[in-house]
């Protein structure tokens, strides 16, 4: 248990805080230095005795490290000509102390039973004689890897435990030493594991050396590792090669025996040193031994390789052959001696490596849903009441109040059953329920496990902790089952001692509450059944005494708690029957005692509410205490708030089930409470708002189901309760009870809001998510459902029974109907499992496990026929037992894999011949019940008892796997979530795991491992030199440029690569359609002959595509040409797509809201001239976009973008140009320094593969080139400091980098970036300059020019600083030279020096991530998502530049602070810096001075989507209301924003302006329809609310005023329309003819008295979502209604989106009164005129889609109409005539005219455009 918090690695010096020399210490002369090698502080040891100056680790003997790490990594330097000595004490199982020492003073190596000495010797060109002695000149840093196992096993025959102290003596330099139970490479990185699959482990960044470009790791370092497997040395020398692809390994090896080292002329001339470390060839046991020495030397190029060897072929792991590795030394005579060398011999091409996972672990626990488990009871506060505290299961969880972020302490191996936390938040104690019961100590701080040990306790159910942290008591059970209380000095703990018993005790007396006293720590206080005792600690002892109840001795008291006024002696203890006593400890009485008793109604002996227990009083469970409340819990169901007197209930808040406790925040603000049925919540008193924090299942989840499109997940619980989760907020969005029947299944439709569940009777039920209720039911099966699966493309649904029987459904329709029910094919005796049925993701083909558990069969999904029968217990024929099939998943398309879970192993079937594919062997000890495979099939999981694990799929050959652990119960069922970066286990409780994997990337020209991959075609005789080319032998990076071949290629298809039986694939693929000839690769010609690849070089012979060997940030030229006859302006790069990426902790980078619609084709714009529309105004700023907004000061340039429009503002008449051509949202600008030119990006599309880059010319407005490269979206524009240059920079999921000339804008470099970079800028002091900022660290790149051909190279590259921890730096800007700010995702600013490459200078910025950085002269601005703005005063830092790593940050000081509406995603200011321009994400642009301290608002927009636009009588403003609760009105004439009414947590639907009144024109209202069924009026004069009214039970979707203003009519979203008085609020009529479907439209006007042969003036219709419109006649003054005509028409046909019908449309004709205008309604595409005089239809117009919106002139006889193919039509109705205008990004949902027809207001979400009607 002790290992997982020290998994993968520890570093020593860092978690023990050997700066502080608090829990370590130093002796002598021991310093810290810097050390120009590892460009770091290092600790120089140094002395003339080695023993009187050392640093040792802990501080006293008595204590312990207790690392259990196997491997010690010792970095450090011997100092030159010195003597040094490592002293390590290592622990075995036994408790044996072993001493083991190295040092080069020792001549020979001893042993002893208890000390171990291995002299370390440095050879350097010296005889054998000679080789131990003082350290050679120029000794160099070394990493010296000891194996502490197999030192303790090999030497003494001992088993290792832990590693107790280590003292580092002089004379050394020593960076750190770590403890891990992985075997480190520190000569490879992570970039080169990955490309050359290695199966080895990368060095992790913290632990390795820098190594600057160009050079190798060898060259500067040396690794040495010890002991090896055996004791055998080599025979003869064992020549090295140079490199890895070049290395020979022998037939056969040889078993290599003992011999000295010869010296030679090579060796004695080579360049440096080989370090050697020399060992005993056996075991020894005697009490003291010497003699001769074996060695251990220079290994071969990798110390592990996995093999295929002899006929077999099976897969052979050698044993370690050499642990010192010195790549170096050169020369032919050079001479390897080595313990073993045991390599299975075979060429070494056929060695099948694997990819290991990166990083390790692969995935991290995000969230947990879920409470207690043990018990509820145990939730606290911290100290400051952000957070919580509370067990879930076997995982104790900080749960911050605001955020709702989660941190864990992870260790517990069974349901934690007891928590305790002391006042300073320093130290938090847990137990858990497993016997015997285990405690664990933990810094709260950093949750790192302080202590562990097993209480004398067998099982603890209360723990309690002193105020201090030094005391910690314990009460439980003892074996017989006696109370027990346990007493543990805590106190040297923190400081690496261990937990003391100081005290325990037996009793007799029940205890359930356990409290140490706040005023004397020796002090306690425990309550139970009958009793109340006073416990004291002396001497040793601990002793009680009870306190005298009285009548009272006789009851069951559930809690305790002290009072917490300073001169209060009371103590406050509830019990069973509802009785609270108040008792003075000091005179040990009871003072007062009262009694909460239900409320009866007079002559009833009854209670007038119910209680959750039976007896005449509320069972009190749990009260807490402030200075002046008492909160109390009760199984009522109630949390009450008392003074301390009593006197009447301050505050009450109800539950939905007895709660288990309360605790009152330290500030006595809040209450926290906890129910038995999972619920933990608070309390805010001055607010007297509940907020509910969690919600859980009581019992285990049985299985899951997620949805794609709302990101909800579907859990079913053995606490007959089926529950709807929020994937992104975890929080529970509904919840299905079925007390009488058990949800045993569930899967959600995959097209339509609703889910499937099935239950233990057999019950297939069907719920709607939206009306919350059940759909249909069926009851077609006899026994429990085991399985329900629906099929991807939501036509069909699947169920299964435990008596057999397979039923198949309908779900197209609403209401699923039955189609087959086929009894006894479904394995009745098979482990129930949620996976034993499965649908192809082509929805083609359905497996399941039967007719036995031995057969797994594949039917054909629509008739249900038998295609496949595969009878698994025979796939083994070894195997002397029957295997059987236990759940099974289908792979991705178009594999056609079936994954079969079975009793040990899982295997892969091909679904169409049914022969084993593949196999995974000892998948889980037992039976995996869940399984899953991504959809990139690259990853697998599989679940078995309480752990999980994660297959790297992808390898084919061995596939590795880590196993996870934290669930407390079995493992229910795994999936992974829609998005595929995450995924979901339940069972105990519901855990949400990060994937840290970022995704592999497809080289160019190669779609190797995507899912939707063509298959590959049949190789040529040229496939090996097919690879050769592209990557070089063996995988790696290929050493010279390829020579073309004289073979002519052959004609290439939708595909081209080797096939299966190659080592490898290369595809080609194209996007855009089966045409070879048009859409072939530039780089391939098409012919006839064997398969060849002609690979032509971009710019001049350069570096192939994948860079610089061993530089994975290398950039390289193109691997094909630019098309040179391609049209100007336009260049373009076609690249296999890359696989989802996770997305980087930064908020900088850009994501394109996502959009449903997508852009019509073949609709063409109205000629130059003749347009009817013009666009005149752009209303609203996107907030969504990155450094999106351009101010030049000089010139007063302005530019910003509202979706994928460029808007160019002037600042002072505020008159707009609007560049248009971007076919998706802009994703940020960049404005070139001499404000020529423009540059502009958006993101890529369904019906483009890359992003656009467009290239404004600023004094004409117009285009002049189109680029385009990237495949996601970019990140960033930067022109180089002359503007000949333009670097595009690609967001998280692209990872590439774009060089562009601005004279030509071809693409001169790209590269591929091994981590997401987040910002990017060019060099003030030079264009040849570049840095770029990201996950891991600080870049500089140098551009160098040759010829014609630019290409990058990497200057240097600094890793993050310390300061920022694990934090990613996130935006950059220049200072003075040559300093380089940069802001980190936690808040700091780190200053660079650029010139010696180093960062001198961090301090805390702000409280979250800084995304905006600007910096000139002496000041600074921080922008940051906590919407904070911030003014620095770095005038000072230039002069801290000298100091180096001395520099502090208390010159820095912060002028100004402003705090603004949203996250700062833009800015610009002056080069005065007192003025300037901000953007957030709130949509709003301000105008900041720091001088005057204020923001003025710019630009504002709405921030979700617009409903509605209204306009006044007048026309002198409009009004708009969206999603985000706003109601905003504007001035027509500016634009700006007048007045804004916010309603929070609702959306407002509807908006009406209200008509003028005759008597009070002046008075202007407008009406808001909510969807909480509110309905607000808002006075625009007052600026104030007039009126609520709640007409409505559902969400208002429509309102409108009557003609004379004195009535208003809404209608909702279940068809009802009411009709209300705004002078009253009252509703005095509801009509509910449109009952069930939504109402879309509601308008009046008015009419003559009698017109259409009804009385009234006021004619008015409804239309509603099921194609049926209703026209009334009113007259108001008698409030009565009739009806004048109903129309219905037929549903309109879709094709492509089935169950999403068009919204109903109707308006009344402007010039003809007496005409209806319908569009939505019929199955035609068309806009209906409808007379209602002649009852019919009179004219029809055809449309190219369906509308979404419309709207008729009240001028010219003009009919605009809005798609979701985001076009806008104008129809003139006398002529027919139509044009078309594209202006939006998305589906144009409003569309109103103005009052006097001048004016087109249209809406497409949060985008409002303001259109000038040209004929009005």
């Amino acid at each position: 248990m002790a290992r997982v918090w020290q998994h993968p690695f520890i570093n020593v010096f860092r978690h023990f805080k050997v700066h502080e020399w608090k829990r370590s210490t130093k002796e002598g002369d021991v310093a810290t230095v810097m050390d120009k090698t590892l460009k770091c502080t290092v600790y120089r040891i140094r002395g003339s005795v080695s023993a009187s100056n050392y640093i040792q680790l802990p501080k006293t003997s008595t204590q312990s490290l207790g690392l259990t790490g196997r491997y010690l990594y010792v970095l450090f330097r011997p100092m030159s000509t010195k003597h040094f000595i490592i002293h390590l004490n290592l622990s075995t199982e036994d408790n044996q102390v072993i001493r083991v020492s190295l040092s080069n003073f020792f001549k020979e190596f001893k042993s002893t039973a208890t000390c171990l000495q291995f002299p370390f010797i440095c050879e350097a060109g010296t005889s054998r004689k000679d080789l131990a002695g003082l350290a050679p000149p120029g000794a160099r840093w070394t990493c010296l890897q000891l194996d502490l196992h197999d030192i303790i096993l090999v030497y003494l025959n001992r088993r290792y435990s832990h590693l107790k102290s280590v003292q580092l003596c002089a004379n050394l330099l020593i960076q750190s030493l770590y403890t891990s139970d992985l075997c480190f490479d520190p000569a490879v990185t992570v970039a080169e594991a990955q490309r050359a699959k290695l199966p080895i482990t990368p060095m992790p960044r913290e632990m390795a050396f820098p190594v600057p470009k160009g050079e190798n790791w060898h060259d500067r370092y040396v690794h040495i590792r010890f002991p090896s497997g055996s004791s055998a040395a080599p025979s003869k020398p064992v020549q090295r090669s140079c490199s890895p692809s070049e290395a020979v390994l022998p037939r056969h090896m040889p078993q290599l025996l003992p011999c000295p080292v010869a010296s030679s002329k090579s060796r004695q001339n080579s360049v440096s040193p080989v370090v050697q470390m020399l060992v005993s060839t056996a075991s020894c046991r005697a009490s003291s031994a010497s003699g001769p020495l074996p060695e251990i030397g220079l290994s071969c190029e990798y110390s592990e390789v996995s093999s295929v060897g002899g006929s077999s072929g099976r897969r052979q792991e050698p044993s370690t052959c050499v642990e010192a590795t010195d790549k170096h030394a050169a020369g032919s005579d050079l001479q390897v001696s080595a313990q073993k060398l045991a390599v299975v011999a075979t060429a070494p091409q056929n060695v099948d490596m694997h990819e290991s996972f990166l990083p390790d672990p692969v995935l991290r626990l995000k969230g947990i849903i879920g409470l207690g488990g043990h018990s509820t009871k145990w939730a606290l506060w911290t100290k400051d009441g952000a957070a919580i505290v509370y067990p879930c299961h076997a995982i104790i969880v900080v749960l911050r109040i605001d955020t709702r972020e989660q941190r864990f302490f992870l260790g517990h191996t069974d349901k934690v059953s007891a928590l305790a936390l002391d006042r300073s938040n320093s130290l938090l104690a847990s137990a858990q329920a497993q016997v015997p019961s285990m405690l664990r100590l933990w810094d709260f701080q950093t949750g790192d496990c302080l202590s562990l040990f097993r209480s004398p306790v067998h099982t603890i159910c209360s723990l309690s902790i002193s105020g201090s942290g030094a005391l910690l008591c314990g009460i439980g059970k003892d074996q017989p089952g006696r109370t027990m209380v346990v007493v543990w000095g805590t106190d040297q703990v923190g400081r690496g001692g261990e937990a003391v018993i100081l005290a325990k005790v037996h009793t007799d007396v029940d205890i359930q509450a356990f409290d140490v006293a706040s005023f004397d720590e020796t002090r306690m206080v425990s309550c139970g059944r009958g009793s109340v005792r006073l416990w004291r600690l002396r001497s040793g002892g601990l002793r009680s005494c009870p306190v005298d109840l009285g009548e009272h001795h006789a009851l069951e008291f559930m809690d305790l708690a002290f009072g917490q006024a300073q001169d209060s002696h009371m103590l406050y203890v509830c019990g069973r029957s509802g009785h609270i006593l108040e008792i003075d400890y000091l005179h040990m009485a009871v003072r007062h005692a009262r009694r909460l008793l239900p409320v009866q109604t007079l002559g009833s002996p009854l209670p007038q509410k119910q209680t959750f227990s039976s007896g005449p009083g509320i069972a009190i469970s749990s009260l807490s205490v402030s200075q002046t409340t008492c909160a109390v819990g009760s199984e009522d169901g109630y949390l009450r708030l008392w003074p301390l007197d009593f006197s009447s209930v301050l505050l009450e808040a109800e539950h939905e089930g007895p709660i288990s406790s309360v605790h009152l925040s330290p500030d006595g603000l809040r209450v926290l409470s906890t129910t038995s049925l999972g619920h933990l919540g608070f309390l805010d008193i001055p607010s007297r708002e509940y907020n509910v924090l969690v919600r859980s299942h009581t019992a285990p989840v049985l299985a899951l189901a997620t949805e794609c499109s709302r990101g909800q997940l579907a859990t079913v619980s053995r606490d007959h309760t089926v529950r709807i989760w929020d994937l992104v907020t975890l929080q529970q969005l509904y919840d299905f009870t079925s007390p009488k029947e058990a949800p045993c299944a569930v899967a959600f439709h995959p097209t339509q809001p609703a889910f499937f569940c099935g239950f233990s009777n057999g019950v297939v039920r069907s719920f709607s998510l939206e009306a919350t209720e059940v759909l249909m039911e069926h009851r077609c099966h006899r026994g429990a459902i085991t399985s329900l699966v629906a099929s991807p493309d939501g036509s069909l649904l699947f169920s299964t029974c435990s008596q057999g029987t397979l039923a198949q459904y309908d779900c197209t329709r609403t209401h699923c109907q039955v189609l087959h029910v086929a009894a006894n094919i479904v394995c009745q005796d098979a482990c129930p499992s949620p996976n034993a049925l499965a649908v192809s993701g082509d929805s083609r083909l359905l497996a399941f496990v039967g007719p036995s558990k031995y057969t797994v069969t594949i039917m054909d999904v629509a008739s249900l026929d038998d295609l496949l029968r595969v009878d698994v217990s025979t796939l083994d024929l070894a195997s002397s037992r029957l295997d059987s099939a236990i759940a099974i998943c289908f792979g991705p398309a178009p594999a056609s894999h079936l994954l079969v879970s079975m009793s040990s192993k899982v295997v892969v079937l091909d679904s169409t011949s049914g022969r084993m594919v593949r196999e995974l062997s000892s998948a889980h000890p037992m039976a995996s019940p869940s399984l899953a495979l991504s959809e990139d099939a690259r990853f697998l999981l599989t679940a078995a008892d309480r752990a999980i694990k994660v297959w790297d799929y992808s390898a084919q050959a061995g596939p590795s796997c880590q196993v996870y652990i934290g669930h407390s119960e079995p493992v229910q069922a795994v999936a992974f979530t829609p998005d595929q970066q995450q995924l979901l286990s339940v069972g105990d409780a519901i855990f949400l795991w990060d994937i840290l994997a970022l995704p592999k990337r497809s080289p160019p020209g190669s779609d190797q491992g995507s899912p939707g991959a063509p298959q590959t075609c049949e190789a040529g005789p040229n496939t090996k030199q097919l690879e050769d080319s592209v990557l070089g032998a063996n995988g790696l990076p290929r050493q010279q440029v390829p020579m073309p071949s004289q073979t002519p290629p052959p004609q290439l298809g939708i595909c081209a690569g080797p096939s299966e039986r190659g080592d490898g694939a290369f595809s080609v693929s194209d996007e855009e359609g089966p045409s070879e000839e048009s859409h072939s690769p530039k780089g391939f010609r098409q012919t006839s002959g064997p398969l060849m690849l002609v690979q032509k070089e971009a710019c001049g012979a350069g570096d192939g595509a994948w860079g610089a060997a061993g530089d994975s940030w290398s950039l390289g030229m193109l691997p094909y040409s630019h098309d040179r006859s391609s049209k100007r302006g336009s260049w373009s790069t076609r690249r296999t797509g890359a696989q989802p990426a996770a997305r980087p902790d930064s908020y900088k980078h850009f994501t394109a809201r996502y959009k449903a619609s997508l852009m019509a084709k073949n609709v063409s714009s109205p000629p130059a001239g003749g347009e009817l529309l013009r666009l005149k105004a752009v209303v609203g700023y996107n907030g969504n976009g990155r450094a999106n907004m351009i101010w030049r000061p000089d010139t007063g340039f302005f530019a910003y973008t509202c979706g994928h429009l460029v808007v160019v503002e002037d600042l002072h008449s505020g008159a707009q140009q609007h560049w248009l051509g971007h076919p998706e949202e802009i994703s940020t600008l960049a404005l070139s320094h001499d404000a020529q030119v423009l540059a502009s990006a958006s993101g890529c599309s369904g019906a483009t593969s890359c992003c656009q880059i467009r290239i404004w010319d600023v004094p004409g407005g117009s285009c002049q080139q189109l680029l385009s490269y990237h495949c996601t979206a970019v990140q960033a524009l930067a022109f180089s400091l002359d503007d000949r240059l333009l670097v595009t920079l690609g967001d998280y999921r692209d990872c590439t980098l774009a060089l562009w000339s601005t004279a030509t804008y071809e693409l001169m470099s790209s590269t591929q970036l091994p981590e997401p970079v987040h910002d990017i800028a060019f060099s003030p002091w030079g264009a040849s300059e570049l840095a770029c900022v990201g996950q891991g660290a600080l870049t500089l790149w140098l551009m160098q020019q040759r010829g014609a051909d630019v290409s990058l190279q990497v200057h240097h590259r600094d890793p993050i600083p310390e300061a920022v921890g694990a934090g990613e730096l996130t935006s950059l800007c220049y200072g003075a030279k040559p300093l380089l700010y940069c802001g980190s995702n936690a808040g700091q600013v780190c200053v660079w020096d650029t010139h010696a490459g180093r960062c001198f200078l961090t301090w805390e910025a702000d409280d979250g991530e800084i995304g905006v950085l600007l910096c000139s002269g002496s000041r600074l601005v921080t922008g940051s998502n906590t919407r904070r703005l911030r003014l620095w005063a770095v005038g000072a830092v230039p002069e801290l530049r000298c100091k180096g790593s001395g520099a502090r940050s208390s010159s820095v000081f912060m002028e100004r602070e402003l705090t603004l509406d949203g996250a700062i995603v833009s800015a610009v200011f002056h080069d005065s810096m007192d003025m300037g321009v901000v953007g957030t994400t709130a949509g709003t642009l301000w105008y900041v001075s720091w001088d005057e301290g204020t923001s003025t608002r710019l630009i504002s927009g709405h921030r979700s989507k617009v409903n509605e636009v209204v306009f006044s009588p007048r026309e002198s403003h409009c009004a708009t209301c969206g999603d985000d609760g706003s109601v905003r009105v504007w001035s027509l004439a500016s634009m700006e924003l007048v007045i804004q009414f916010q309603v929070l947590n609702q959306s407002c639907l509807c908006l009406a302006w209200k008509p003028p009144l005759c008597a009070h024109p002046e008075q202007q209202h407008v009406a808001a329809g909510y969807s909480d069924g509110t309905l607000r009026v808002f006075s625009i004069s007052q600026t104030a609310m007039e009126l609520k009214m709640h007409p409505h039970t559902a969400a208002l979707t429509a309102i409108t005023f009557s003609a004379n203003g004195q009535t208003i009519l809404s209608g909702d979203k279940n068809g009802l329309v009411a009709l209300s008085h705004p002078r009253t609020g009252m509703t005095f009529q509801v009509l509910s003819d449109h009952r069930g479907a939504p109402i879309s439209t509601i308008q009046s006007t008015s009419k003559e008295y009698g017109d259409f042969g009804v009385e009234g003036t006021d004619l008015w219709l409804a239309a509603s979502g099921d194609q049926r419109v209703s026209v009334w006649a009113s007259d108001w003054s008698r409030d009565c209604c009739e009806l004048v005509d109903w129309l219905s028409f037929p549903a309109p046909t879709l094709l492509e989106a089935p169950g999403c019908p068009p919204p109903s449309l109707a308006a009344f004709c402007p010039w003809d009164k007496a005409l209806l205008v319908c569009a939505g309604l019929g199955p035609h595409l068309e806009v209906v005129f409808y007379s209602l005089r002649q009852k019919q239809v009179v004219d029809k117009i055809p449309l190219p889609f369906f509308a979404v919106s419309l709207s008729l002139s009240p001028g010219a006889r003009f009919l605009a109409i809005g798609f979701a193919e985001r076009v806008l039509r104008l129809v003139n109705c006398v002529s027919g005539a139509a044009q078309d205008f594209f202006g939006h990004d998305d589906s144009v949902q409003v569309c109103r005219f103005s009052p006097a027809a001048s004016l087109l207001f249209t809406a497409a979400h949060n985008e409002i455009l303001v259109w000038e009607v040209m004929d009005c």
